[in-house]
């Protein structure tokens, strides 16, 4: 973390270039650090703590993968040939012993195979006789259709690494594995101050220039999104002495303290010059549209997140800057939106000078070609804009004019499943 007070200047009339500032809050930054142990159902997008390995096998026994017929030996029968059944195998409820020279038994799948069996034979490629001996009616494969006893796990196998940010997949193979508990790393404590004396909550009768306030509500659905609960919200007045009382209590019961307004050269803009007498800002003001106005630093050597005051402007430098920083303060790998090319599905005029990161639809044509559809005001203010969207897509600076089926980048805004 950066040491000593004072306030920052923006770096040149434009402001830092998204990339550069990203690196530098990253270098800023080391985990946190702790640990709690959870049951597997409270994992669920956390980050493993340390590595966890097979205590055993898994499943541990060699299992039908299908149901049909387990028979004595290895070879491949041929289509006519006989085995005397003698009994069955079901999960949960194996046979009780070996199989000898022209037995056979009925298997379920995932039962249990007995030993002197290396071959399961589908139930359709066979038939019961009269005399209630099993036939082999056409020819089988040379797939045993048997899983090892190590198929899912081998003992001493790692099973997640540490650094692991858990998904389904995961708590699912570690349960599988006789898991039902893990250490994960400690989550950092959000607090979120929303500046403005225009706000007002939902419902209540707008005056004369008055808003409904809507950054609170938006950022705290995206960051719970993102896995990281906003622990602590206040909405404040923009008035110098509240605003230091607010910012002073966030860094006190939080980890990272986060602000949506007052970063900026306005009259009313006192959350830069506050934050830099209480600890400091070591940059403001990004080279990127939505989200000029952007500040970063320390408060209480806590890192501090100063967003813009319009909605889509703090949602997208929330989700460019504070979400990898979050994820490396919770110790996991910093992972970004996934990027692909795209085309635009119509002609764009916009107003050039700075990057954008304009909301789009993905859409896709009929030979599979991804196509970019941007519709409606791409204002900051307009929170509309974010609806349905599936892409940020991005526009370079020079770029003012762009002709249906142009190829650009875009960042997915899709988290991953499993």
């Amino acid at each position: 973390m950066g040491t000593g007070g004072g306030m920052a200047e923006p770096f040149g009339p434009e402001g830092l270039p998204l990339e550069q500032a990203r690196d530098r809050i990253l270098a800023a930054l080391q985990p946190l650090g702790g640990s709690e142990t959870l049951s597997l159902a409270g994992c669920l997008g956390r980050v493993s703590a340390a590595p966890v390995l097979a205590k055993e096998a898994v499943p541990g026994f060699r299992a039908s993968m299908m149901d049909g017929y387990a028979i004595a030996g290895e070879a491949i029968p041929a289509p006519g040939s006989r085995w005397a059944l003698v009994g069955g195998s079901a999960p949960g409820a194996p046979y009780g012993g070996n199989l000898g020279p022209g037995q056979a038994i009925r298997i379920l799948t995932g039962a249990p195979v007995p030993e002197g069996s290396g071959k399961v034979l589908p139930q359709e490629l066979v038939e019961i006789a009269g005399d209630g001996s099993l036939v082999l009616q056409r020819q089988s494969g040379a797939n045993p259709w048997i899983r090892l006893p190590d198929e899912e796990a081998a003992p001493g196998e790692q099973l997640v690494a540490a650094g692991t940010r858990l998904g389904p997949a995961d708590l699912g193979r570690l349960a599988s594995c006789g898991c039902n508990s893990l250490a994960v790393t400690r989550r950092p404590r959000l607090g979120l101050l929303i500046s403005g004396d225009e706000l007002l909550p939902p419902r209540v009768p707008r005056g004369p220039g008055q808003i409904w306030e809507s950054n609170g509500t938006l950022l705290e659905g995206l960051l719970q999104r993102l896995g990281y609960p906003v622990a602590r919200q206040q909405v404040v007045a923009d008035q110098p002495d509240l605003l230091r009382q607010a910012l002073e209590e966030l860094a006190q019961g939080c980890d990272v303290v986060v602000s949506t307004g007052g970063v900026s050269v306005g009259d009313k803009d006192w959350i830069r010059p506050l934050v830099a007498e209480l600890g400091s800002v070591n940059f403001w003001k990004l080279h990127l549209k939505p989200g000029r106005p952007f500040a970063w630093g320390q408060l209480a050597d806590k890192p501090f997140f100063g967003l813009p005051g319009n909605p889509v402007a703090a949602a997208i430098t929330a989700l460019q800057l504070l979400w990898p920083a979050l994820q490396l303060l919770e110790g996991g790998q910093v992972q970004l939106l996934p990027r692909l090319r795209v085309r635009l599905e119509a002609p764009l005029r916009r107003a050039g000078g700075r990057p954008e990161l304009a909301r789009a639809e993905l859409v896709m044509g009929p030979q599979g070609e991804l196509w970019a559809r941007v519709s409606g005001s791409q204002a900051s203010s307009r929170i509309g804009s974010l609806q349905g969207a599936d892409l940020l897509l991005e526009i370079p600076a020079e770029l003012d004019s762009l002709e249906a089926g142009q190829e650009l980048w875009a960042q997915l805004l899709r988290l991953p499943i499993f």
